[in-house]
């Protein structure tokens, strides 16, 4: 089943990067440094951003931090880093982005969380504070709810109404129905307040792979807003990026998202990385978008007692993702080409023939050559020592052929005289 054309939204522009409408979904992620560590979060955001990631949001909560940002933000600049600065602010955004100027003028967007910044009950001057800073610096806005921090007054006087209706609801379609009441109001009335629809994206965030499609269905048929996709709080490991594909494969194949992140718990002094890959792996694979070759591998079994093709498929698509910084703008093209690297002659030849360019190594009892297939027939029979970098050297030989051919068709295209 391809992929549902994409829902109409407007279009918010974050720092240069165009989020909604008919651009590609946007992939982003979040530093877990403290950004009063100037050092720190500059050699992270470097990090994210050489991942892939297009938007990173930095933690705003103390003074220290509200003053750290502009440092930070000149540093990454000097290292040539431009990737959008996100401010994530809670509890005191309105007091922090009007005594430190230029901290707002550095982010390139802010984050409100309704239920924490009391609106819906006495204090809304604060919400109001956020937006007219947005509006000062002509800044866009995401008003990120969070159902582990709901604005309560209006969950409880949903929760009364549903009790004395005659039909009344479960409670987790109440709560469900505070989560979109929370983004859809705080989103009105920014524009209230004077700040512009095309700078307002929204998110509702829960840790429930039912919940969250519910919500964003719901949010999807009841406004144009750009929406920003997350399973929040998603866990570690395995349980955290299996939790995050389900929730956001279902949405994205729907037409439903124009930005993500794969808010997964590192483990301690983990690759933080990792959610930036898990979000362009799941775009990848559901062909919405490209970013680096990929490799076919088989599982291995019982023909297969070598580990070799697990270490050669491990290297091979580390070699890829490391090269891709300079691929991407040299052969252009090159994030969609398959490569196959397989154990045994089961499938391995059939396999290799289907990708750009494969190997099928030999099994247990097999014949110790290893067949190369490029566009489908076979180029080559490899034996020996150094398979693996004589592979590398057909690849990059196939690369520098077909993509580098490409460019140069690009490059000397003679302009089309109408």
């Amino acid at each position: 089943m391809p992929v549902s054309p994409r829902r109409r939204s407007v279009v918010v522009d974050v720092g240069g990067v165009k989020v909604g409408g008919t651009h590609p979904v946007v992939v982003q992620s979040m530093t877990n440094t403290d950004t009063e560590d100037i050092a720190a979060t500059v050699n992270q955001v470097q990090e994210l951003a050489r991942a892939g990631s297009e938007l990173i949001r930095i933690t705003v909560n103390t003074e220290k931090a509200a003053a750290a940002v502009p440092k930070i933000a000149d540093t990454l600049r000097a290292f040539g880093c431009t990737v959008p600065l996100v401010g994530d602010f809670h509890y005191n955004g309105h007091i922090l982005l009007k005594k430190y100027p230029a901290c707002a003028r550095a982010l390139a967007k802010y984050r409100i969380n309704p239920g924490n910044v009391n609106i819906g009950k006495k204090h809304d001057d604060n919400f109001r504070t956020m937006v007219e800073a947005a509006i000062e610096y002509d800044r866009p806005v995401r008003i990120g709810v969070n159902w582990g921090s709901l604005d309560q007054a209006l969950l409880t006087r949903l929760m009364d109404e549903n009790a004395q209706s005659p039909e009344p609801k479960e409670a987790s379609e109440v709560m469900h129905e505070a989560i979109v009441q929370s983004a859809l109001l705080s989103a009105e009335a920014a524009e209230r307040h004077g700040l512009g629809r095309d700078r307002i994206i929204i998110s509702a965030k829960v840790s429930n792979v039912q919940d969250l499609v519910a919500v964003y269905r719901e949010l999807a048929r009841r406004s144009d807003y750009p929406l920003h996709l997350g399973l929040t709080e998603a866990g570690l490991g395995s349980k955290g990026i299996v939790a995050t594909t389900a929730a956001l494969s279902i949405l994205l194949q729907e037409g439903i998202g124009d930005t993500i992140r794969a808010s997964l718990t590192p483990l301690p002094n983990g690759d933080r990385t990792e959610e930036v890959l898990v979000c362009q792996q799941i775009l990848q694979a559901l062909g919405i978008r490209s970013f680096s070759p990929q490799v076919a591998a088989c599982p291995g079994c019982g023909r297969t007692t070598s580990t070799f093709f697990q270490d050669m498929a491990d290297q091979i698509q580390t070699y890829l993702r490391e090269q891709m910084p300079v691929w991407q703008s040299r052969y252009p093209g090159v994030e969609e080409m398959k490569v196959a690297v397989m154990g045994c002659i089961v499938n391995g030849p059939g396999e290799s023939k289907h990708a750009d360019i494969g190997i099928s190594l030999p099994g247990t009892f097999e014949e110790p050559v290893a067949p190369v297939y490029v566009d489908g027939k076979l180029r080559v029979t490899l034996r020996g020592d150094a398979i693996v970098a004589e592979f590398v050297e057909l690849l990059n030989s196939y690369v520098d052929t077909r993509y580098g051919a490409q460019a140069l068709v690009t490059e000397t295209a003679e302009p089309i005289i109408r």
